[in-house]
């Protein structure tokens, strides 16, 4: 018998943060920056650049059943001319929408 242990993959959960603090749709962005978003269950997480003194989106599709966390905050003088605000995820990006449908 061999006393190597054997791996045990274990499922991730979208609950469980990657590292950092989570944020929820409606709360109000207090730093500006990129923001990984993570959906319940229809859609891989992604990044969005999002602006302080707006709140946080809902997604389109699974409503408030998304969280966020500050990948890289960005300067305010990084973002000047930088001014749309973001109300609502799509349910999918058209990239992902383009790879389905080829």
């Amino acid at each position: 018998m061999s006393n190597r242990q054997k791996l045990r993959l274990v499922p991730a959960s979208h609950d469980m943060p990657a590292g950092g603090k989570q944020f929820r749709c409606g709360e109000k962005i207090s730093e500006s920056g990129i923001y990984r978003v993570v959906h319940d269950k229809h859609r891989l997480p992604h990044e969005v650049t999002l602006l302080c003194g707006e709140q946080f989106p809902k997604c389109m599709k699974c409503e408030a059943l998304v969280y966020f966390e500050l990948v890289r905050s960005v300067s305010e003088a990084a973002l000047e001319g930088f001014k749309v605000a973001l109300y609502a995820l799509p349910a999918e990006d058209d990239e992902a929408s383009s790879a389905v449908a080829s």
